[in-house]
Order: structure tokens, then sequence, then C-alpha cells
């Protein structure tokens, strides 16, 4: 038989008193008492083996009288002698002593041992925690090891087996049956990953004969490793702080900071904190207010990356049960970034031919893990949305403890806050700082990431930024989802360019002023607290096809440097029940995020005429523009609507909108200033071309007129000429064809015969 191994020096032996203080001591104490309970089982299984315990080759054959030990009834485990009863009785008192103290709230000097404290913050039965010890000795001294192999009867088997711990901790059959659940996938030690269940090389061992031990983050706290140490696995898309930041220090309005205050001054509802949905864009400040909360109340928030996590191999559920335990230990609330990707859980897509049923799309794993761990922490959880999500029963009893925070973009008055203290000494003019705040809606953070780059930028000239790098950075910080769902504009017209009556003008720059200054009417001046929605600005511009309405939106863009980007309606309006909405949800999300103006091409394909309602189709469609013109009268910045045909609008749109400008077709004199306009100063202009005649002659659109113009060039190019009346003809011949216009004689005069063939 392998030897039995000498006392384990560096432990106090039996009656010695602990040398550790703390919570160290009171590891070691737990230790001395599982080393004389395995010494308890050495000397039990010389009792019952005799002779046999010392042979030398047991454990690699079964002797005639081990095998009649196995046969007699109840496995030869007959009556103890009084000595080692009295032994186990000794040791059982003692650990029943251990919990007793542990429910008093005492402790060894005065500190909760190591394994009480994580018996408590587990809900570990005695069994379960004693588990934990048998697993842990090896990784404090190794000696341990060779117990385990002598009392296991393998000197291979130096890891503890579920049948070591049922027979060492266990007084009878019944009780071993019974501890048999805390191995289970749903106990404790499991479910939390406190210990790992394994196989030692034979295929499917019975769960007796399967090992353990504990999880190496589990050992790190029990020995107080662990300060500045994160679980392995979730290390990676995790981060833990103490928060210093304090709810005065918030950037939010006072009624929202108000909120936040009673919700952690109020005594709790619940054994288990809430779970916090904050609602808001990017750089919001959704973090700092869970920053704020978790240093109120003197706990760490460990934050995670879900979007990282989701783009990961990990198992879901096991990673996002890790992420809980790491919480629990640290007693640390949890902020989920990028929540809403993961959480959307309703997708449309058609049923039975796409008749306009609906049905919800599983959202994968990620989603179910996600929920499962709200509903299972027992701290203050935030959840960092963009969107509006709603519990609606998917966290189950945990439901009763969501509650949602919408966190509203900083006023006019903290975004100018907000830039001067990001800019510091590099603060340009009031009036710069006052029109940055006013044109550019932005977050705190969007507004911290603009100044980052406006420095970055103008760090490489050697100097402090400029107004000029400063808007810029704005435009970027602007930029990013609308990308995807519309199509920028990048304006290349100014105010001289354009030719329209000046009344009509007048009204375009009236919309630049009305952005410019929105912020002294609407908060300066109050107007603001009259208006409950429509506090951006819709604008109509209605006109035939070339008129100039794209470029007068550009000019406008221009002016007030902002980003413009045109929406295709017609890409936008699904034959499925539900998805127009999104999709003009999408848009007019984004466009928040991007400050941007929304150009809607040839409104009249939805603003119509409503139809009389003879089904479902046309109700839906009128839901549609319902909808629409709700979304643009709660957009807060500019909407502009182009359509080809005003009379064609429905009346009661037109009532809603803001500014309606027309774009009339031009007369003979705004054609000769279009004309005059045309050629860029450098194009090479033969003197025989007649501009008059041309204005006079054609009765042609700034669109037109812009085509001919061009093509007449690229024909001139082609011969190395300068450009002259006959690339002229040739070009207004090809804009004739293009538009199904006949060519006539009146029309051309004196050139018909150069185009007629």
């Amino acid at each position: 038989m392998m030897a039995l191994p000498v006392p384990l020096r560096g432990l106090p032996g039996p009656g010695e008193p602990t040398r550790d203080e703390g919570s160290g001591g009171a590891l070691s104490a737990s230790l001395h008492w599982l080393h004389r309970l395995l010494g308890w089982q050495v000397d039990v299984t010389r009792h019952r083996y005799g002779a046999l315990a010392d042979d030398e080759y047991r454990g690699l054959y079964v002797p005639d009288r081990e095998a009649d030990l196995l046969g007699a009834p109840g496995w030869g485990e007959g009556a103890l002698p009084p000595e080692l009863r009295a032994r186990r009785a000794a040791l059982a008192s003692e650990r029943a002593a251990w919990d007793r103290a542990g429910e008093a709230g005492d402790a060894p000097n005065g500190e909760l041992a190591p394994l009480k404290r994580l018996a408590r913050l587990f809900r570990l039965s005695a069994f379960e925690e004693d588990v934990l010890l048998l697993g842990l000795a090896p990784e404090i001294d190794l000696r341990f090891e060779r117990l385990y192999a002598y009392i296991q009867d393998d000197v291979t088997r130096k890891r503890p087996s579920v049948d070591l711990a049922l027979r060492l901790l266990c007084p009878d059959p019944a009780a071993r049956l019974e501890a048999r659940r805390s191995f289970a996938p749903g106990s404790p030690l499991l479910r939390h990953h406190l210990i790992q269940v394994f196989e030692d090389g034979q295929r499917l061992p019975p769960l007796p004969g399967q090992f353990f031990k504990p999880d190496d983050r589990i050992v790190a706290e029990v020995l107080g490793q662990a300060d500045t140490m994160l679980d392995p696995v979730i290390g990676p898309y995790c981060s833990l702080s103490r928060p210093a930041r304090t709810m005065a220090d918030l950037v939010v309005p006072p009624e929202l900071r108000e909120t936040l205050s009673r919700l952690v001054a109020r005594p709790a509802r619940h054994e288990r904190g809430p779970i916090l949905a904050l609602q808001g864009s990017y750089g919001s400040g959704r973090g700092a207010i869970a920053d704020a909360i978790a240093a109120e109340l003197a706990v760490p928030l460990l934050a995670v990356s879900l979007d990282r996590l989701a783009a990961s191999d990990l198992d879901p559920r096991e990673t996002l049960e890790r992420v809980l335990r790491e919480a629990v230990l640290r007693g640390a609330a949890i902020f989920w970034h990028q929540a809403e990707r993961l959480l959307q859980d309703e997708a449309v897509t058609p049923v039975d031919g796409g008749g306009g049923s609906i049905r919800p799309a599983s959202a994968g794993p990620w989603r179910g893990a996600l929920l499962a761990a709200l509903g299972n922490h027992p701290g203050w959880a935030f959840l960092a949305l963009e969107g509006g999500w709603e519990a609606r029963g998917a966290l189950g009893a945990a439901g009763g403890r969501f509650l949602r925070v919408d966190v509203p973009p900083p006023s006019y008055g903290a975004r100018e806050a907000l830039w001067r203290n990001r800019l510091g000494a590099d603060a340009p003019d009031e009036a710069t700082l006052a029109a940055l705040a006013s044109t550019f809606r932005l977050s705190g953070g969007q507004i911290r990431d603009a100044v980052a780059m406006a420095r970055s930028v103008a760090g490489a000239r050697g100097e402090g930024p400029r107004a000029e790098d400063l808007y810029a950075a704005c435009r970027a910080q602007s930029s990013g989802r609308l990308d995807l769902l519309a199509h920028k504009i990048t304006p290349t017209y100014g105010w001289d360019d354009i030719v329209l009556p000046a009344d009509h003008v007048g009204q375009l720059h009236e919309i630049s002023a009305q952005v410019r200054h929105r912020r002294t009417v609407l908060d300066t001046w109050g107007f603001d607290a009259h208006l409950a929605m429509g506090k951006g600005l819709n604008a109509l511009f209605a006109g035939p096809s070339g008129t100039g309405k794209t470029m007068a939106a550009e000019i406008v863009a221009a002016d007030l440097g902002l980003e413009l980007y045109k929406v295709d309606l017609s890409s936008l309006v699904s034959k499925f029940i539900g998805e127009t909405e999104k999709n003009l949800d999408r848009i007019f999300t984004a466009a928040r995020e991007a400050n941007a103006i929304l150009f809607f091409d040839e409104a009249d394909a939805i603003f119509g005429k409503r139809s009389e309602v003879k089904d479902a189709h046309d109700r839906y469609a009128n839901i549609e523009v319902g909808y629409l013109l709700q979304k643009m009268e709660e957009y807060d910045g500019v909407v502009v609507l182009a359509t080809n045909l005003r009379k064609n609008l429905d009346d009661a749109f037109v009532r809603r909108i803001h500014t309606a400008i027309d774009f009339p077709f031009p007369e003979e004199p705004d054609r000769r200033r279009i004309w005059d306009k045309v050629f860029p100063a450098s194009a090479p202009l033969d003197e025989t071309v007649d501009l008059g005649f041309l204005a006079q002659r054609f009765k042609l659109a700034g669109g037109n007129i812009r085509n001919i113009a061009l093509l007449s060039a690229f024909l001139a190019a082609e011969e190395g000429e300068a450009i002259g009346m006959g690339h002229l003809m040739r070009a207004i011949k090809r804009e004739y064809q293009k538009m199904g216009k006949l060519l006539t004689e009146s029309d051309f005069g004196p050139y018909f015969a150069q185009v007629r063939g």
C-alpha cells in the first residue's frame, strides 16, 4: 500500500492553536479541521481493511479479503469503535459551532472566514462549503494530494472525487444520496462556477467517480489574491472601477438628478437591486449616471462590453454567469454596455407569402443569457439603451425591478458649458461657442470626442484648434449610422448660385435664421415651455424638376455648417406591417444623432391626397403617413420635403408644415441669370455664344441648363475648341431627346439645320 504522508508541516497538529490572525487564521483553522478529518478517515480505512491496509499493491488488484468485505452486509462498513465514533462526533460538533458563530455574525479574530463569506454570498449549505474546502486544500498545500490518493486507494487520484466528498462529509447513505444534489448542474456550486467537475480518464464514469476542483478565480478569492484580478474568461470584455463621481457632478436636468437621488435613497422594495434601463444616445451620460449611483452606494462598478462578448466564441450563458459571479464577489453593480442590440426581441418576417403577419425572430442565445443574468443578479444593474425597450414579461419575476430612465441630450446651456469646459484655454470667442452649441446638438461624449479630434488636427500644424477645425470635428461626430440609411450630399453651392425671386431667397435666409437663433428664442426667451412638439423646422420646397429645390437645401446646409442627407421615401416603404414605421424610426434616430438636415425628395409619393379607406392596406398607408408626420414633429432638426406637384399634397399635411417655398419655372430674365452663372470663369467660352438667345428661345429649368452647359463643355474639349454655339446646340438636342421634346425650328431658329439631322 502507498505510504501514509507525514503530518503536514506548517499546519497545526491536533489541538494546536492557529498562529495566523484574521481571515488567514480562519482559513488555517479550517484546513487544520480538514486535516484532522482526513486523519480520521485514514484510521477508519485501516480499521476496516486491517492488514490489507499495509499492502503495498493495494489499489492495483482486489484481494479475496477485500472482496469478502465488499460482499458483506453494508459493504463491510460495520460499526466503528467508540474511539473513532467519538472523534467523528467531536469534529462534527466543532463544525457545527463554526456555523452557529457564522449565523450570529461572529468570526475568528473579528473577520469573516473566506469560505464562510463565499457560503453567504452564494447561499451554500454546510456540505457545499466543506466541498469547497476539500477542493481548495491542495491549492494551498500539495501534501493534501497525497492524502487524497491514499484514502482513494490510487496514487493517480490526487484530486477529491465526488465519492470522497460524500463519504467524508455525510454521516449515512441517506445523507449521501441527498448531497448528490450539490453536484447537479443547477446547484450553487456549479451554477456559479465555484467548482469544476471533470472525468479522469474513465469513459462515462458515474457521478461519484468524477473529480472536482475549485475554479481558479475562487482560489484567488479565498487566498486574498484577487484585488486587481478579474476572471480571466471575462477579463478582456470587462472593467472594474470604483467611481468617485457624485450626483452633483452630473450634467443632467435637475429633475433627472432628483429622480436618481430618490432611487438611491429610497428603502429597497425588493431584496435585489433595481434594473435601471438608461435610455439615451451615445455620449449622453449613461455611464456617468451609473458611476454616480455606484459612488453614492459606495460599491464598485463592473462594466461589460456586450457587443464584444457577442462577437466572441464564448458560451453565452456560462460567460454571463461568470460576470454575475464576479459582481457578487466584488459586491459590484453591473453596467451592461450596448444592451439594446441583444435585447431587441422582435423582427418582422413574412408569413404565408408575406400577407402582412408578423412573428418574433430569435435574437440568439446571448439575448436569453442576458435576460437570465438580469433576473439573477442580486445587486444594481444598468442597461445602456439607445432605443425604447420594455421588459414586457421577458424578465419574468424580475420584471418588477425594471425601471426605465430617459437620459435627454444636453440643453443648449449645458452644451455651451461642456464646450467651454472641454476646450479650456483653447476656447474660441463667445459667438463661436454659442454657434457650436446651437448648431450641433451633440452629447457630452460627442463634444469630448470633437474637441480631441480638433486638437489632433490643429496639433499637426503646431497650434490650437481654429473654428473651422471645431466645425469639421462636429460634422465628423455627426456622421455615423445615417450614412447607411440615406445618401449624403456634400454642398457645393452658395447664396450667389441660386436664381429665385428675391422674396423666395428671403424665405431661405429665414430658415437659416430660425436654426441659427433657435436657442435664443426657445431657451433664452422661453418659447420652449410653450411648445410640446414641433421644436424643429419643417419646410416644403414645391416646384417642377430642376428648379433648384436640392440646390436650395444644399445652400441652407452649407450656410449652417450642417450635414445634408437625401432620403428615398420609396426605399423606406415596406409591404410588411410595421416595418415602414421601423425604417422611419431608424432614419430619424440616426438623423438626431447626426444633427443632420433630412431632405425627402418627391414627397408626394407618400404625402399625396389620402384615398378613401376601402381595405386594410389603405388604412395602413394612412397610418404610415401619420407616423411620418409624427416623427417630423418630434424631430428638433430641419426636415425638407420636396415635391414636383404641390397640388397633389394632402391639405392636412400642408397645414402642419412650418415654411412652404415655391420654386417657379424660370422666366426669361431668370433663365438669363442662370446661363450667366452656369459657366465657370475658367471655362473657355467662344465670343459667338449668345446667352440671350439661349434664354429667350429655350424654356428650360436650371437643372436642364446645367446639364447642357456640362455636356457642351465635354463636346468642346473633345474637339479641342472653346465652347461654342454649335456645341451648345448639340447639347440642347440631347437634353430635348432626354426630355421627350420635339426639336422645332421655332426653338432653334438659325441653328435648326445643325440639329435636324
